[in-house]
């Protein structure tokens, strides 16, 4: 783990070297009062010497205020690299995390992406702060201060070597027993992440159906879950730390016991006593610094392998290496295209061929679950073919950089995602160049400026996080206006117009069919009327293609498009 960190702290050197060094200082200084502390007692006490006794004393002082000193830059140091680990590792995985592919994100779930990029790290951050400071200032007093008790009386020190490997087996068995536990834990708080963020998400949802009650017994079932795993974590060190301390207390005992009787028999120096009796606290203390460092070095280590589990996920969709230029146009060809989902047997697209002039317009209409959505996100490479080939200006989809077919494609999803913000910082996001003149141009193509404009501050108009103070049709126009902006080659909306009325939907199509003559449009819907005037319609039924032709041909030949007509025509939901 250490090795795996040391690439994300270079760039906090100088602090990640001084931090330990100050450390050492401190620690040498802390060494060295309670021998001045013995002399104080067996020279200046003894001796009834004041002037020896404020020597001394200032001694101590001088070395107290520069164990401090150097204690609060070594704490200052070690926040900043620690933090600044945890900072490193933060950024390189979202980083990595914005290169997955969709097969990635279905894989590893968006609550355990962001338990390990908020929690995960922080713990991290602080266990790296604690590597450089704790963990240094552990063994280090405990090395010296053994030096120096062995120095006093080296057989008063033997009842170390009882006490030291006693403490030194219970802390190798506690590692060995932490890890699971905290591994568990990490996964019950991905767990109960997963159902805040759902049910969150779904309030509206919840209200609407009276399933308040229903959604508190899952919170409740994942909490419970996530208290358990947490109190057998503690419990565990609940168990450990008073066995701990009743060693360290025998020890004490048994140092008081054994010195007594040497102070008493005149071998041993009250002073020397008094200053082997700080030793083994500061050698007991050592320990128990040490047992906690593991503790959190064994919940560190379970953060850290998830955060560079996601760091080291590499995207399924590979860059070629040797990338076509951009999209010429946006004619379109789907050759023998097979697809399924990661851990699917079957194939959720089957035998599609299908053929697009640039220019043209494709409208998709078929029942609910008939992979129309997944068909369309394999142009831009949200998926990759599992057969065939999907080709965007006559080169394979996948012989393009990402980045240039996506420039080249304009996409608006089913969820119409807005972003905090204005209505300008999210039109600009399909073109960080527009002008407000060609912001407005998309927005009326798109029928949103008719609304927009009502605003008083119009553009600069605040946007709620997810767009929550617009309707599901004003935010489906203002998508549809975002990637209008992008000037694409391809214009692919999915179901981006079932939440506006019949009248704007009119509209719209007429837009399209006037402003966008040079623009491959590709329409999903569950209206015919919103496709039916589209140069050629395609039916999906369960991954395959029903039937392919305008709209006057799909009512002679298709089945599925006939039965969705008349369940329309009836008022009938299709």
């Amino acid at each position: 783990m250490f090795k795996k960190v040391l690439p994300y702290a270079r760039p906090y050197r100088l602090p990640a070297i001084l931090s330990p060094i100050l450390m050492v200082l401190e620690v040498m200084a802390d060494i060295l009062i309670p021998l001045y502390m013995a002399r104080i007692v067996n020279i200046g006490i003894t001796n009834r010497d004041a002037a020896f006794v404020i020597q001394q004393g200032s001694i101590m002082i001088a070395l107290a205020l520069f164990g401090a000193s150097t204690g609060i830059a070594s704490s200052f140091c070690g926040a900043k690299a620690g933090f600044g680990i945890a900072y490193e590792m933060r950024k390189a995985c979202y980083r990595s995390i914005q290169n997955y592919s969709f097969n990635n994100l279905d894989q590893m779930s968006v609550p355990s992406l962001i338990t390990r990029l908020t929690s995960d790290a922080e713990t991290v951050g602080t266990v790296s702060m604690m590597s450089l400071r704790m963990a240094i200032r552990a063994p280090f007093m405990l090395i010296f201060a053994l030096i120096a008790a062995i120095r006093i009386d080296g057989e008063l020190a033997l009842v170390f070597a009882v006490v030291i490997p006693t403490i030194a087996l219970i802390i190798m068995l506690m590692f060995k027993k932490a890890m699971p536990l905290f591994q568990k834990l990490r996964k019950r708080l991905d767990a109960l992440n997963a159902t805040i963020q759902e049910q969150l998400a779904g309030i509206d949802v919840i209200k609407a159906f009276n399933r308040q009650d229903h959604a508190y017994q899952q919170f409740t079932e994942s909490n419970n879950a996530l208290r358990a795993s947490s109190l057998e974590a503690i419990m565990f060190m609940v168990a450990l730390m008073p066995l701990m301390v009743l060693i360290i207390n025998a020890c004490l005992i048994a140092v008081l016991w054994f010195g007594g009787l040497k102070v008493a028999g005149g071998s041993l120096p009250t002073g020397d006593l008094i200053a082997f009796i700080t030793y083994n606290m500061q050698i007991m203390m050592s320990l128990m610094m040490l047992a906690n460092y593991i503790i959190n070095l064994t919940f560190a280590k379970a953060s850290f392998d998830r955060l560079q589990e996601a760091i080291e996920t590499k995207p399924e969709m590979l860059e070629p290496a040797h990338p076509v230029g951009g999209v010429v146009d946006g004619s379109l060809r789907f050759e023998q295209v097979y697809f399924k989902y990661p851990g699917y047997k079957d194939d959720i697209l089957s035998d599609i061929n299908l053929d697009l002039a640039a220019g043209q317009s494709l409208g998709i209409i078929g029942p609910t679950g008939s992979s129309k959505s997944t068909l369309v996100q394999l142009i831009p490479r949200l998926y990759d073919v599992e057969k065939g080939r999907v080709l965007v200006g006559g080169q394979d989809v996948r012989d393009y950089r990402t980045k240039d077919l996506r420039a080249a494609i304009g996409m608006v999803l089913q969820q119409n995602t807005l972003v905090s913000g204005t209505i300008r910082s999210n039109m600009v996001w399909g073109n960080e160049e527009a002008s407000d003149e060609q912001i407005i141009e998309a927005l009326k193509q798109a029928q949103a400026w008719e609304f927009v404009s009502q605003y008083e501050d119009g553009l600069d108009h605040k946007v709620e996080q997810g767009g929550s103070n617009f309707s599901g049709g004003q935010k489906q126009r203002l998508t549809i206006a975002r990637a209008l902006l992008t000037n694409p080659k391809i214009l692919i909306l999915d179901d981006s117009t079932s939440a506006v009325d019949m009248d704007t939907d009119a509209k719209l199509q007429k837009a399209f069919k006037q402003g966008l003559d040079q623009v491959t449009l590709i329409m999903i819907a569950q209206r015919i009327s919103s496709v039916k005037n589209l140069d050629q319609i395609l039916v999906l039924d369960q991954g395959r293609i029903e039937a392919l032709g305008t709209h006057e041909e799909l009512l002679e030949k298709s089945e599925i498009y006939q039965e969705i007509y008349r369940s329309q025509q009836r008022g009938l939901p299709a």
